[in-house]
């Protein structure tokens, strides 16, 4: 079975935030475990969106729906050592685009992971897909890249 290997353009990041890992993060082998990962990349991507003033929770019934998660490891990662999470978009489609993150450990410049979230704006009242709005597409033509 082929491997996925995630790799994106330097350049592409636009946003930053750290995370500590928490003892409750920590599974049976002693490192961060898959679970408790997702949740952290959950939470970096909530923090992104907030930051370029996205709401989680949509006043019109449009919002953003995760469609697919992909993430590779790269090294271990232990209670309290803090983690750097970049994150930016790319591959924009009608619908919505790919959400991605480079998480580091910035102690020792360790690569823990990298990751991809898929996304798609979609109509909560109706339930249904919707094309990507005009003012989200536009929130990123402007960014200061971190690259």
């Amino acid at each position: 079975m082929a491997r996925l290997n995630l790799q994106f353009p330097e350049d592409q990041y636009c946003y930053r935030t750290q995370l500590t890992v928490r003892v409750t993060d920590i599974n049976a082998a002693n490192h961060l475990g898959n679970d408790s990962m997702i949740s952290m990349i959950s939470e970096a991507r909530a923090r992104f969106l907030f930051e370029f003033g996205i709401p989680e929770v949509p006043l019109d019934g449009v919002g953003i729906i995760v469609t697919d998660l992909a993430t590779t490891y790269r090294a271990e990662a232990h209670a309290r050592d803090l983690l750097l999470f970049e994150v930016g978009v790319m591959d924009f489609n009608p619908y919505g685009g790919d959400i991605t993150f480079r998480i580091t450990r910035p102690a020792d410049g360790a690569l823990v992971a990298m990751a991809k979230s898929g996304f798609v704006f979609f109509n909560y009242q109706s339930g249904k897909v919707t094309a990507m709005p005009a003012s989200f597409h536009s929130k990123f033509a402007g960014v200061n890249w971190l690259g």
